[in-house]
């Protein structure tokens, strides 16, 4: 690093609009970095810290940046919708021209915020992600790829509509996966935790929440506990999943646009069946015990604090 006062580092963050990537900007202007967030033309930054400095570049067509240098960069950038086009565009070309921008500016370290389910590529941004990991490694930089596990936002889209009296909706048993959800907050300070950090330089750090892996039952089970109410639950057929996929799969041959929904199928299923914890291949399982824990925020607190909100916001 060009200095040891964090003040005078400079950090260079991509992907700052998104939840995580701006928990992290706050965590970093909190810790005293100097930052600057390169975000789209257009992009909404009023969330950001008044601190940052803001550039405007398209990192999916350029690598411009200004006369700036840079001590670190870390990618918190990924695509929206997951398909093809998108993916190759946001996990694997923007990265590549932040990782150009990083050689240019002279930093030495670069930090990529990747996800745990590439452990198991069967969906196109995983392979697009591993492309990149892949070049980041031959890169000569010192860098860090951290792969968390579930995010709490991922985990709850269902608490409105079970406060409204909808049933939770879980895949086969509610017990096919499991995982342990990190927040925002906790995430972002892992990352920050990272910068200078020699320990885990060239490494890939898979990272969870706090406590024991959770399933989607477990989720129903404490959210029918905070709100008082029997629990009613909702079972999804996996086979019905898998005929969606073969009768899009099959249309988009005819018509190409049925592709991207086929995609979203595809994505739904992986979710619904693999869990997010680290991945054991010698054994060929999931194993929580592998994943190792951060931070002090657990999903079922983020579940109250949404009840309450929910409930305030009704009265």
């Amino acid at each position: 690093m060009k200095s040891p006062e964090n003040k005078l580092q400079r950090v260079l963050l991509a992907g700052a609009t998104g939840t995580i990537g701006s928990a992290v900007a706050h965590a970093l202007v909190a810790r005293g970095f100097n930052l600057t967030c390169v975000v789209r033309q257009g992009a909404d930054t009023t969330h950001l810290p008044a601190d940052a400095r803001i550039i405007e570049v398209d990192l999916t067509q350029t690598a411009t940046h200004g006369d700036d240098d840079f001590d670190i960069v870390i990618s918190c950038l990924a695509s929206r919708s997951g398909v093809k086009a998108d993916a190759w565009a946001v996990d694997y070309r923007a990265n590549l021209n932040l990782l150009t921008i990083a050689n240019e500016t002279g930093a030495g370290q670069f930090i990529l915020l990747s996800a745990i389910c590439v452990q198991r590529p069967k969906l196109e941004f995983q392979k697009a992600k591993l492309a990149f990991e892949e070049v980041l490694t031959k890169s000569g930089l010192s860098y860090q790829i951290v792969r968390p596990t579930a995010f709490f936002k991922s985990l709850s889209g269902q608490v409105k509509k079970v406060i409204g009296g909808k049933s939770f909706l879980v895949f086969g048993d509610g017990k096919i996966t499991s995982c342990k959800p990190i927040s925002d907050r906790d995430l972002a300070n892992f990352i920050v935790d990272q910068i200078g950090n020699a320990k885990t330089f060239g490494k890939v750090l898979p990272i969870g929440g706090p406590g024991p892996a959770i399933t989607p039952l477990d989720q129903a089970a404490h959210l029918f506990a905070l709100i008082g109410q029997k629990p009613r639950i909702k079972h999804v057929s996996l086979k019905l999943m898998d005929a969606i996929i073969a009768i899009l799969s099959l249309g988009a041959k005819i018509i190409p646009a049925l592709e991207e929904k086929a995609e979203y199928a595809r994505i739904g299923r992986y979710y619904a069946t693999e869990s997010m914890l680290a991945y054991d291949h010698e054994a060929g399982v999931y194993d929580a015990d592998a994943t190792p824990s951060y931070g002090s925020d657990t999903l079922f607190d983020h579940y109250a604090d949404l009840v309450d909100i929910t409930k305030a916001q009704a009265s």
